[in-house]
């Protein structure tokens, strides 16, 4: 029983999943939760009936968050089954976009530890911390700065409600079991004044530390999280500068950085099948971005790598991307030292003209595709959504900053002033908007399509890193995964109630990528035919319906008592 007491003599239990209220009176006494819940034996439409009562009692957003994070703590599998079967509704209240207020809050709010915090005063003794994180057997850490969070800039340890939140999602989507997941907040100090001067602000008051600190600090953390956790997945997000780490340790760790190469990946899918409807052969067209930081340039990358699969060279690939940032177009003779990770989609056949804003790249472009990652809401305005319609027959159009406020253009305008003849996907969720008697349903390039099953996958694989061609087949992977409703109503992402079929789907990708790159260690899978990996794949995923019945059987087969044991298997990855 690896998250249950399972001595004879049990302590009083500390997994919140020994007090649900579907466990027998039999399962309660051997736990020792006996007493410690109301008497009924209840189902889970009754709880969740509670529950959603509950959370629609709720009358802002922050508190509906607040509700679902105390259910998470206090009922782990009950939290879950509400995720999974209301995945629609309450995505966006553990995630973005209200996971942007609770961070831009999180010292306010504070009320419980979710998840463990290293600060720079801890360099030289990090394992000795880690080693206080209770679960021995953690598969998979998400691990922020808080330098960059979302949209919203530097929060220092207010960040940690994106660990919370991703990993929530790993769990709810990916069927990574909770209990082998670690939100992970790295205090390295803040640049944000406001933070410093707040008398409730719970991080260090230092500035940030420099960048060869940082590196300092972050060797000794992934060699201390490998030691307690061999072979454990490390996904690092929102940090202002990714590049260095992503280098630094992406060739030795089983690491990834979501904010580059899972935004990309996602985008790539919804690229994938919109260049197949906007009737433009891939060597015509030409896509304009909107932000040339980290996020856009592993977006534009990941496309380049499709373009590359679909004929092109590498070169001609590259030069079908113009980005913009808030200098206007990257050129080579701009006169200002461009980032390193922007030269390489920096023009050169500029001829010494420069183009100082958005409206004139696009009106010197005439884009088939333009990708907002600027963070700028409204950027892609009337004039410019106008002229994307008159250019294209079916432009596609993905605003993709969160959260919704920052978004470049919402989905009703970019189908007003298309005449609804967009492709398009946001970062953000948007409404339905009605158009020519029918309902239309905007596509949303969220990275909870990919980054669950890269995890699973990778766990799953037992893979020593991940490749470029594992994030690459997380978005080829996605691209095939609607179904024929989908395909005919001309969705370019499938429905979002489907992210755990989606999620399989992904980390079978993942795996095979794995396997053909030779980086993977679970060699029993290697020989398996796709229908036999599927039902693997879907054998090893955390269901939190069938908990109950797990736990049952689990304490039928410690007490011996000779009743029928339930059919149900617990699975471990």
């Amino acid at each position: 029983m690896s998250t249950h007491q399972s001595s004879q003599n049990p302590a009083p239990p500390s997994n919140t999943g020994s007090y649900d209220t579907t466990l027998t009176m039999g399962a309660r006494k051997y736990l020792k939760s006996y007493g410690l819940t109301p008497p009924v034996v209840e189902d889970y439409q009754t709880q969740a009936s509670r529950c959603l009562k509950q959370l629609s009692s709720k009358t802002t957003s922050i508190d509906k968050y607040l509700y679902l994070s105390g259910l998470r703590n206090a009922n782990v599998h009950l939290f879950y089954r509400l995720a999974v079967d209301h995945m629609k509704a309450l995505t966006p209240l553990i995630y973005t976009p209200v996971v942007g207020e609770a961070c831009l809050k999180w010292s306010h709010i504070y009320l419980q530890p979710e998840g463990l915090y290293l600060s720079y005063a801890d360099r030289g003794h990090i394992a000795s911390v880690l080693h206080n994180w209770p679960q021995n057997s953690t598969e998979i850490t998400v691990v922020t700065d808080g330098s960059r969070i979302l949209g919203l800039g530097d929060l220092g340890i207010n960040g940690m409600g994106i660990p919370v939140g991703k990993l929530a999602l790993y769990s709810a989507c990916g069927g990574i079991r909770p209990d082998a997941t670690l939100p992970l907040t790295i205090d390295l100090g803040t640049s944000n004044k406001t933070l410093q001067e707040d008398p409730l602000y719970m991080g260090s008051r230092r500035d940030k530390v420099s960048a060869q600190e940082e590196a300092d600090f972050l060797d000794e953390l992934m060699e201390a999280l490998v030691e307690r956790w061999p072979g454990i997945v490390i996904q690092f997000e929102d940090w202002k500068n990714p590049f260095p780490a992503l280098e630094r340790y992406g060739g030795k760790y089983t690491m990834f950085n979501d904010d580059i190469q899972g935004t990309g990946a996602v985008i790539l899918a919804g690229i994938i099948n919109a260049v197949k409807r906007n009737d433009v052969p891939i060597k015509e067209q030409k896509a304009v971005l909107m932000g040339a930081g980290s996020a856009a340039v592993g977006v534009a990358k990941q496309i380049v790598q499709f373009f590359i699969r679909e004929g092109l060279t590498e070169e001609e690939a590259r030069r079908c991307f113009w980005l913009v940032d808030t200098k206007g177009l990257v050129t080579n003779d701009r006169g200002d030292k461009l980032a390193d990770h922007k030269t390489y989609f920096s023009r050169d056949d500029n001829h010494g003209k420069q183009f100082k804003t958005l409206p004139e790249v696009v009106e010197y472009i005439r884009p088939t595709i333009l990708m907002g990652l600027s963070t700028i809401g409204g950027i892609f305005d009337k004039d410019i959504l106008t002229k994307m319609g008159q250019w294209n027959k079916h432009p596609i159009i993905f605003p993709l900053s969160n959260p919704s406020a920052n978004s470049e253009c919402t989905f009703e305008d970019a189908m007003e002033y298309t005449d609804g003849r967009v492709l398009f996907a946001s970062g953000s969720p948007f409404d339905s908007v009605e158009h020519g008697g029918k309902s239309i349903t905007p596509g949303q390039g969220n990275n909870m399509y990919v980054f669950p099953g890269i995890g699973l996958g990778s766990i799953l694989s037992k893979a020593t890193t991940i490749t470029q061609s594992m994030i690459y087949a997380s978005g080829s992977s996605l691209s095939t995964s609607l179904n024929e409703t989908e395909i005919s109503d001309g969705w370019l992402y499938p429905e979002i109630g489907r992210i755990r079929d989606v999620s399989v789907v992904v980390a079978m990708g993942v795996v095979r990528a794995a396997q053909e790159a030779g980086v993977d260690r679970e060699v029993r899978i290697r020989n398996m035919k796709d229908d036999e990996l599927e039902k693997w794949v879907r054998s090893k995923m955390y269901d939190p319906h069938s908990e109950t019945a797990v736990v049952e059987q689990e304490v039928d087969e410690m007490l011996g008592d000779g009743r029928k044991a339930s059919s149900a298997k617990r699975s471990h990855l």
